[in-house]
């Protein structure tokens, strides 16, 4: 619609443009067509949908926190961890065939202790359930 002062109507040539490229989607690079054709750029692009869900899932099921550094070396060092929590995320889902929330629902009541008192130390095993250690063995058994 077009607006000029009490007049008002509709702007059809750009109505017709729109209708034109209805459906169309374009994807913008600058990465030359010798080094990626067009359709890789496209298929990486749809391959993001991985990485987004990663850090969905980074910053909901592993609590991540936004952290706020200046310096380079801690900035490398805090996204080395964040990356490598979401690889070992990752291959435990693709190993277990659970979700990462589910994986960690199940696992994070399996704790040990260790109490000092004074010279003496007693450790305190987990009691695992046996479907928590048949998720266990499956992971030991993926050989990784």
């Amino acid at each position: 619609m077009r607006i000029n002062g009490a007049d008002k109507d509709v702007n059809w040539a750009l109505v017709e443009r729109a209708r034109q490229l209805a459906g169309l989607k374009g994807y913008v690079s600058n990465i030359a067509p010798d080094v990626m054709s067009g359709s890789q750029v496209i298929s990486a692009y749809h391959d993001l949908w991985h990485v987004e869900k990663s850090f969905r899932m980074a910053k909901s099921d592993l609590r991540a926190r936004p952290m706020f550094h200046h310096q380079k070396d801690s900035i490398e060092a805090h996204l080395t961890i964040v990356f490598a929590a979401l690889a070992v995320s990752r291959y435990l889902q693709d190993v277990t065939g659970l979700s990462i929330k589910k994986l960690i629902n199940t696992l994070r009541p399996i704790r040990s202790a260790t109490i000092a008192l004074g010279d003496h130390r007693l450790t305190l095993e987990p009691e695992i359930p046996p479907e928590v250690k048949e998720l266990l063995d499956t992971i030991a058994k993926s050989g990784h």
